[in-house]
């Protein structure tokens, strides 16, 4: 069977070794004679399949083991308020700073807001020029010696990696050079989280939803500093306590054990690809190669500053939008497939994240090429 190419924001593509697997074992995992849906998660073979999730991941990214790992659910949505309700109390101010870079840090300021004294740190939501280019807001991202950091605040979060406006930030700070070592880094990795590696001397907490890079829709992986955990808020839910999860192995309430299971087949993919630093280079194969191809076309049109351009999801846009509904009906005929933009910005989207491989790029560019000989 010929499968198109999805490059869809999330969920998104998953490697098709790790769905044949899981098609083989859907109704008998290695012989258990039950399929993983239908596993008690307390029984040895779910504590195996979760156990070697937490023992591939923490081989893949190098996680220090001060550092817990944690399967918890309803996504970096939910994220956005059970972040603040463990780490907002934890050095009795009630403070957190927050840097904005589009919609998705937006969103988890706002949600914070609920529960403490929330400030901006810094912003890209404002028109600039930056090395002689016109930068419209939420195309480029502030610069950490820019941002007005508060020594007694909770915490730090930024989002790696904005999936709707293609603006990736890569060279995490040490918050200790920026005068607030007592400051931990929270990072909404979702949208690049296992596409590169992460420097955990560096932060307090990374989380993300797995629906990206790492699995299927319903589980969420956070991973965060042991001494960072135990001082949830009193109306933080029991469930939600991090403490709690990392007590209980992530099974202090019934987990998404099938999604923790396909996220295992990933992990164990990825080494298979040669592990981390393989899928990085890879990403920056096609990375560079969509948008090698788009800075030479006078048809299409990249707004992201080059310096902050996402690996993973690559906004562009028609100059003549009149067809851009042609565009995407043509582009599904070829089997490329949910490439349009996201609502609140328009234009298109290419989402490459490590299931899709070169061959899938290649083929998106020999598309663009074509339209434009159409119609240039």
């Amino acid at each position: 069977m010929t499968r198109p190419w999805n490059f869809s924001a999330g969920p998104s593509a998953l490697p098709l070794e790790v769905l044949e697997q899981a098609a083989r074992e859907m109704t008998d995992w290695q012989g258990s004679g039950m399929s993983v849906m239908e596993m008690s998660h307390r029984g040895k073979h779910f504590t195996r399949i979760r156990d070697e999730a937490v023992a591939d991941l923490r081989e893949l990214l190098s996680i220090p083991e001060d550092f817990e790992i944690l399967f918890m659910q309803g996504g970096a949505t939910a994220e956005n308020a059970i972040v603040p309700l463990n780490l907002i109390g934890r050095r009795g101010t009630g403070k957190a700073d927050y840097v904005l870079s589009g919609s998705w840090s937006n969103k988890s300021y706002k949600e914070a807001q609920r529960y403490g004294d929330v400030a901006v740190a810094g912003s890209s939501g404002e028109a600039v020029v930056l090395e002689d280019r016109q930068q419209s807001p939420w195309t480029w991202f502030p610069a950490p010696d820019t941002w007005k950091l508060r020594a007694d605040a909770a915490y730090l979060h930024f989002c790696a990696n904005e999936t709707i406006g293609g603006v990736e930030f890569m060279d995490w700070p040490d918050m200790a050079a920026l005068g607030a070592a007592d400051v931990p880094l929270v990072v909404d990795a979702s949208s690049n989280f296992l596409s590169r590696p992460i420097d955990f001397s560096k932060v307090g907490m990374v989380y993300a939803g797995a629906q990206k890079n790492a699995g299927p829709a319903g589980v969420t992986i956070v991973v965060v500093r042991k001494d960072l955990i135990g001082h949830a808020l009193p109306v933080c839910p029991s469930a939600f306590d991090y403490a709690n999860v990392a007590e209980a192995g992530s099974m202090f309430n019934t987990p998404p054990t099938y999604a923790i299971y396909i996220a295992g087949l990933v992990f164990k993919w990825l080494k298979r690809q040669g592990g981390i630093p393989a899928i990085e280079a890879e990403n920056i194969r096609k990375a560079e190669a969509l948008y090698g191809f788009l800075d030479t076309s006078d048809f299409y049109q990249s707004t992201v500053h080059p310096s902050v351009r996402s690996r993973m999801n690559v906004p562009f846009f028609l100059k003549n939008e009149s067809l851009n509904a042609e565009f995407l009906a043509q582009a599904e005929s070829r089997g490329l497939l949910q490439l349009k933009g996201h609502k609140s910005v328009g234009g298109m989207r290419a989402s490459i994240y490590n299931a899709v491989p070169f061959e899938g790029v290649q083929a998106l560019i020999s598309f663009l090429q074509e339209f434009e000989r159409q119609h240039g």
